[in-house]
């Protein structure tokens, strides 16, 4: 596995994996992410995969710069030439589209020459890879939009966006998972929580894993909201597989 690293203040190490903002890339990422998972190192702390680093977090007075450089490139040399296969999760996100909950959707649909039926065909049921995490809690950077929707960020951002409203800005799609100000063009909205401080699992969504967006009609979106309320509703997942091929 080919990355270069960098040292981040005196209790970080950054493992640069290239420039390019691939699939690919992110799979590796998190192929050396389990496998530090797999093989604890004393002194580490933690770690934060993003669109093409892994950062690690460490204790100085329990394992200098060198010596995790060193541990490190013998977990990297143990990966040389090995293909590995990882299961992801779908996160299927029953999604309200247009109406008062995606107030821009026609807006996008006139920018890019669509229908917001076309829009909406566009939009949902593919996976979207979740990058990373980030900007408030739960919030999900993902890749894989069609470059047929894309659409600039509004002029003026909104004071307050709903929590759950789907966006788009430029070539990127994501889901506001609390109440924020942004500039995102909204299309609609998922009564999911994907962020929920009084939950045993506050965040939702992880990064690595996919989001679907799934088409729902406004009936069906009052009906999951109730039903969440009740805690009677359970994201709908998926197993996908996928390769990473190691050249060692």
């Amino acid at each position: 596995m080919s990355f270069e690293y960098y040292p981040l203040g005196d209790t970080g190490i950054q493992l640069v994996f290239g420039t390019e903002i691939s699939e690919e890339t992110n799979q590796k990422i998190r192929m050396f992410a389990d496998e530090l998972a797999k093989h604890p190192i004393d002194g580490v702390v933690e770690w934060v995969p993003a669109y093409t680093t892994l950062t690690i977090y460490y204790l100085p007075n329990k394992i200098s710069f060198n010596a995790l450089k060193q541990k490190l490139e013998e977990l990297d040399e143990q990966q040389h030439g090995r293909e590995a296969e990882s299961a992801s999760l779908v996160y299927i996100i029953p999604t309200y589209y247009g109406d008062e909950v995606g107030s821009d959707l026609e807006f996008v649909a006139e920018h890019n020459g669509l229908s917001k039926e076309e829009v909406i065909s566009i939009h949902a049921n593919k996976d979207y890879l979740i990058y990373m995490m980030g900007f408030v809690p739960g919030f999900p950077y993902l890749g894989g939009m069609s470059e047929e929707i894309a659409t600039p960020r509004r002029e003026n951002p909104r004071a307050e966006i709903e929590p759950g409203s789907v966006g788009i800005a430029g070539a990127q799609t994501g889901v506001y998972p609390l109440e924020s100000p942004g500039g995102w063009q909204l299309i609609g909205q998922t009564p999911v929580k994907l962020y929920d401080p009084t939950g045993e699992r506050p965040i939702l969504l992880e990064s690595g894993h996919y989001l679907r967006f799934a088409p729902i009609s406004k009936e069906e979106f009052l009906n999951i909201k109730e039903s969440i309320k009740r805690g009677e509703y359970v994201v709908e997942t998926e197993e996908k597989k996928v390769s990473v091929h190691e050249v060692g």
